[in-house]
């Protein structure tokens, strides 16, 4: 029986314990659990210097306490798995961080009665973000659909920008640093212990294969302490979330074409990833398009950039990706913030509609305003009249101007308290009382129907001269042309509705 070991906090100089068993190994770190499994340990192998030291210090106490001690700051706990704790022992420092979340660790395994065995472990994001993976290997019951990936890049995103926020850069953001439960919709960013403070600690690695932004590949031979070199920082941060958003709805890499720049493989790779990267889906220059003779059928259909363009993600998100991987690829200071990747993801969930082939393994698809809406991923078409509310609000309670914003009906979908009011967003600062519903849409008898639960103006104004208000209760059928005041509150929103088939 594996013995209980007791060290002591560096940081408050109290006992901690572990069990003497080694459970993981990462490339830094030999990983231990606690006796009662709620947290862990992990000891770095190499005698960390002062400046290193310092950084783990200030991580354990000062930025988590910028973090978590804030209002709001239990909300990050499910977003973020945070080092609360140093111990030390013969000379060698470990980081104290939380267990990960049971919904975190694969339940069913993989395909086939688990042939790879990996029931149990943890669920790494390379997993989802691979299609050979996607068709091959996960079971069912573990893949997702598309707004299980929207919800995920999501949390990413709001999670990356309280640490931009902060002033801290993660410097190894990849797929091998999130978990992700596309079943439950969940995520957390790992590997806390790394993180940047540009201009006081200097990062530890250049990043990871595939998420290394150009400007640092391109610079990586230089010294260090060169200043034409570039490193780790929020800027590449920004590239590596662009890429991780691009995985996770498309399962492939943005710049991993079938062009070829070197005839040495290491050489060729430099510059695919640095000097030389271009996006697979260039609208002008194509040479980087992948080759489909060379893509092997497991990669397929998610490698046919003409089959599933990334434009099937939306206005929103497509606005994003251009300047991620056209005007930002090789200009930083252009790419996409993290919190407009959060307000982008946001507005995209919101134009999704459920796919009508229950054997559509994407589920959901995104609306694209065509007259006749049709989903990318199985072809099937949607032929029922379907309502999209387009919302204004007003700025000084006078003129009413297009929000950008739209919400697509379904059955059963629910309208909320952001959607009514342009000052409400759904983050981490909405209030319990803003989480209800405060009415949902139901097609009944033919009709779509818009009924109130909880809105306290809600009023048909198509009719300047005959307003009818909708109490509580009560629902109205939605037309063409229709125009509905939702709030009159501050902020509040009026729709127009838009009749699609």
């Amino acid at each position: 029986m594996a013995n209980i070991v007791k060290v002591k906090s560096v940081i408050t100089s109290e006992a901690v314990e572990y069990v003497d068993e080694l459970i993981g190994q990462g490339a830094m770190k030999d990983v231990y659990f606690s006796p009662d499994k709620s947290y862990v340990v992990g000891f770095f192998r190499k005698k960390l210097d002062n400046a290193s030291q310092d950084r783990l210090l200030n991580i354990a106490t000062t930025y988590k306490e910028k973090i978590f001690n804030q209002t709001n700051g239990s909300y990050w706990k499910s977003i973020f798995c945070w080092p609360y704790d140093i111990v030390e022992k013969d000379g060698l420092w470990g980081v104290v961080t939380p267990v990960f979340s049971k919904h975190f660790f694969f339940e069913f395994g993989s395909a086939n009665n688990d042939m790879l065995g990996i029931k149990g472990k943890e669920k790494d994001g390379k997993w989802f973000a691979s299609a050979s993976n996607q068709n091959r290997f996960l079971d069912k019951r573990e893949k997702g659909d598309l707004l299980s990936y929207l919800r995920i890049c999501l949390l990413i995103s709001r999670g990356v920008r309280r640490l931009h926020a902060a002033g801290l850069a993660h410097s190894d953001l990849s797929y091998k640093n999130i978990l992700i439960d596309p079943a439950g919709k969940n995520a957390c960013i790992i590997d806390i212990d790394g993180l940047v403070v540009p201009g006081k600690y200097p990062p530890d690695v250049m990043g990871t294969p595939d998420f290394i932004a150009p400007e640092v590949m391109k610079t990586k031979h230089l010294s260090v302490t060169d200043k034409s070199r570039a490193l780790p920082s929020i800027y590449t941060d920004r590239h590596a979330l662009s890429v991780l958003i691009y995985m996770y709805l498309f399962f492939r890499h943005p710049l991993r074409g079938g062009k070829i720049h070197h005839e040495d493989p290491g050489k060729d790779e430099e510059m695919t990833m640095g000097s030389h990267a271009l996006f697979i889906e260039h609208p002008e220059d194509k040479s980087n398009r992948p080759d489909l003779n060379q893509i092997k059928p497991s990669f397929l259909p998610y490698a046919d950039t003409q089959h599933l363009p990334y434009t099937v993600a939306g206005p929103y998100l497509k606005a994003l990706f251009d300047r991620a991987f056209l005007e930002g690829l090789h200009e930083p200071h252009k790419r996409p913030t993290a919190d407009e990747w959060e307000q982008a993801l946001i507005k995209t969930v919101d134009l999704l509609q459920p796919c009508k082939n229950a054997a559509c393994n994407h589920g959901w698809f995104v609306f694209d305003n065509k007259v006749k809406p049709k989903c990318p991923y199985c072809k099937t078409s949607y032929t029922e009249a379907l309502p999209v509310l387009n919302f204004y609000s007003s700025r000084d309670g006078k003129q009413y101007s297009d929000d950008k914003y739209r919400l697509m009906v379904y059955s059963n979908q629910y309208i909320y308290r952001w959607h009514i009011n342009r000052l409400v967003a759904p983050n981490e600062k909405l209030k319990e009382s803003d989480k209800q519903a405060v009415g949902y849409f139901s097609f009944f008898k033919g009709k779509w129907m818009l009924v109130n639960q909880a809105m306290e103006d809600l009023t048909d104004i198509t009719d300047k001269s005959n307003y009818l208000p909708i109490p509580k209760g009560k629902g109205i059928e939605l037309k063409e042309g229709q125009k509905l005041l939702l709030s009159k509150e501050s902020g509040g929103r009026v729709v127009f509705v838009q009749m699609v088939n």
